[in-house]
């Protein structure tokens, strides 16, 4: 197809109104006669190039290279959205997060808004088809007890159920303990890393005994701010004493060096889980998955793009992602497919010999052939995001981009910085995607008046974006 010509069967594939999943081509994988358990291990806020396998110069992230040496590497990973909550309710619904009100953008802390209940997800499907599930670490879908983790479909909760807190009060910004065990307060001291790490290794060596395969979901708070070292808490102390209620995000905080050593003690304990997997033998039998909920922060790598969390420039959608797969994903490999965040539950589901709920089927696909190192079906991927009034779709090299007034054509594999706009060199390609945008958001729920009511002040994207341009 010519590099100007998107045709309209082309440019329309994968725009489904009812969300149908794209079945990924039979996959010869040897049976071992046991079901594959998986453990999800996401970071918060992690840039595309904050481990060292990504291309971070300033420090190392051994476990997490060794990781992506023994399986795939995905070079053109996106999250379903710029922020957090947004993604995870994609993750756990396989959907677009704007079919839900609680995935229509942040805050969630004003608001009597959360996960429904009802609503099938990634650990209901799994337990459905047997699996035993646990999340330790960040929830970030709603509030307890409506919202409890449990009601949808993990059998075990520890963690915070907030966007964030301090990493060694484990309060939120407004001094509220954010420590849980299923529904039951914790008192618990300890750097949180090191906490998430200490019960994931627990719940490892505990599955190995349980009888049945199992979903782990581990979602680290890492590097997510506040910026706080895991051997000094004297920054913990400072924001404890301090009156601001948003003192939490503390934009006068942090540095590089504080910054290298809490993604280093995110690799740590990743080591740790891993080590744990080997030494209780369920390591070749069970699928392995390292990303981020969306791209990273202030102090993120996220060469050789441009754009930050909140921004649906590559920056800030791009993510690191490594998946090793007993049987399937080739040591040391490397794969451009495109797969985004809700490809996860179709996958995980299909592979455990499950299936989604036909009143709620994915928009997410299976992705097993792209981790086999084969390709994936054609497909347009969608994002908006209220501030800024930003929309993004993403088909072949071709990303569309709208930021306040201003539109954009780039073609994102020749120019991953987004400098160089096209869209009058190619305007067929330009309506095409725009249209088909429009076309995919009238099937979503309109734009949420209450996300970002409490005032955002951060510089208008477009006058940034335009300024580096």
């Amino acid at each position: 197809m010519p590099a100007s010509r998107l045709s309209r069967r082309a440019a329309l594939a994968g725009l489904a109104a009812g969300g149908a999943a794209l079945a990924s081509p039979a996959l010869a994988v040897p049976d071992t006669g046991k079901k594959l358990n998986f453990l999800y291990i996401m970071a918060d806020d992690m840039g595309y190039a904050d481990v060292s396998c990504y291309g971070r110069r300033d420090y190392a992230t051994p476990a997490i290279d060794a990781l992506a040496q023994q399986g795939v590497r995905f070079t053109q990973a996106y999250a379903n959205s710029a922020v957090c909550t947004a993604t995870r309710v994609a993750l756990i619904t396989g959907r677009y997060q704007y079919r839900l009100p609680v995935g229509l953008e942040e805050p969630l802390a004003q608001r009597a808004i959360g996960l429904p209940p009802s609503q099938p997800t990634l650990p209901s499907l799994l337990r459905k088809a047997g699996y035993a599930t646990g999340l330790i670490g960040k929830w970030h879908l709603g509030s307890l007890p409506d919202y409890d983790p449990r009601l949808s479909g993990y059998d075990e909760f520890w963690g915070i159920r907030s966007g964030a807190v301090d990493y060694y009060t484990h309060a939120t910004s407004g001094g509220r303990p954010d420590l849980w065990d299923g529904a039951t307060p914790v008192q618990q001291a300890g750097y949180l890393t090191d906490l998430l790490g200490d019960h994931a290794v627990a719940a490892v060596r505990r599955n190995a005994g349980i009888g049945k395969p199992w979903l782990l979901s581990l979602h680290f708070t890492a590097p997510h701010w506040p910026w706080e070292t895991p051997d000094d808490d004297s920054e913990s102390k400072r924001l404890a004493q301090s009156k601001d209620p948003e003192a939490l995000m503390h934009f006068d905080g942090g540095s590089q060096k504080t910054y290298a050593a809490m993604v280093q003690r995110l690799d740590l304990q990743v080591g740790r889980i891993l080590k744990a997997l080997a030494d209780s033998g369920q390591a070749d039998n069970t699928v392995v998955v390292f990303t981020s909920d969306n791209g990273g922060e202030r102090f993120a790598d996220t060469w050789p793009f441009t754009g930050r969390k909140t921004e649906l420039l590559e920056g800030g959608l791009r993510i690191p992602a490594i998946v090793r797969w007993p049987g399937l994903s080739q040591p040391g490999s490397t794969s451009a497919a495109q797969i985004i965040s809700m490809d996860w539950l179709p996958t995980f589901v299909a592979a455990a010999g499950g299936a989604p709920d036909p009143a709620f089927a994915p928009d997410g696909i299976d992705i097993r052939s792209a981790i086999a190192g084969g390709s994936l079906p054609a497909r347009t991927l969608y994002w908006r995001y209220k501030l800024h009034d930003q929309q993004a779709a993403r088909r072949d090299q071709w990303k569309y981009l709208k930021i306040g007034d201003n539109t954009f054509l780039f073609d994102v594999e020749a120019d991953p910085m987004e400098r160089a706009n096209l869209k009058a060199r190619h305007p067929d390609v330009f309506a095409a995607l725009t249209q088909d945008w429009n076309r995919w958001n009238a099937t979503m729920l309109p734009l949420d008046p209450q996300s970002y009511s409490h005032g955002f002040t951060a510089k208008t994207l477009a006058d940034h974006f335009i300024a580096t341009d």
